[in-house]
């Protein structure tokens, strides 16, 4: 048995919940979101209140149970609230800036690296630390490893981009391996 599966998600109000079969859309305050879950699992809406439930006892239909569950509640979470991630530019001369929407990074690269707008995506740059903010969490999350990947921080000077609140391990360099022996 699922423990998180079996939990009910409650639609606050103004959010407006369709389920046909396993597609469910969700349309809140901040936009609307589609998403297809298959037939493995029972998606219903009863009082307020979404209950998710394994179709019968194989082994697939539990494994996504619970997962199903959290999808539907990020998605609730998203149209209410919004998501946002932070990541966090060290080093010098590193910066951002918001083009038209899109955001450019310069992290030490003969050329600036242009990260493309999405829909429902907004970047904000605030000195280093660069917020992306939107209704998805899955776009969310994706831009930001994105943004993360093109300069990941390295480990001798801590230069690099990371999430805020990422901790970092320094290595010692050279000279205090040398001076070890």
């Amino acid at each position: 048995m699922s423990r998180i599966g079996k939990k009910p998600i409650i639609i606050p109000a103004g959010v407006d919940v369709v389920i046909e079969g396993g597609k469910v859309k969700i349309k809140g305050t901040k936009g609307e979101l589609i998403r297809d879950f298959g037939s493995n699992v029972v998606i219903a809406k009863e009082d307020g209140v979404v209950v998710v439930s394994a179709k019968d006892g194989s082994k697939q239909a539990r494994a996504l149970w619970g997962t199903v569950r959290m999808h539907i509640a990020n998605m609730v979470t998203g149209v209410v609230q919004g998501i946002s991630s932070q990541l966090q530019i060290e080093g010098i001369g590193y910066r951002a800036a918001v083009d038209g929407g899109n955001l450019v990074l310069n992290v030490g690269f003969s050329h600036p690296v242009v990260i493309n707008a999405e829909p429902g995506i907004t970047y904000k740059v605030e000195k280093n630390i660069v917020t992306v903010t939107g209704y998805d969490i899955e776009l969310v999350t994706k831009l930001a490893a994105q943004i993360r990947r093109v300069r990941p921080p390295e480990p001798y000077k801590g230069k690099g981009i990371r999430y805020v609140g990422e901790k970092m391990r320094k290595k010692v360099g050279k000279k205090a391996a040398a001076g070890a022996k």
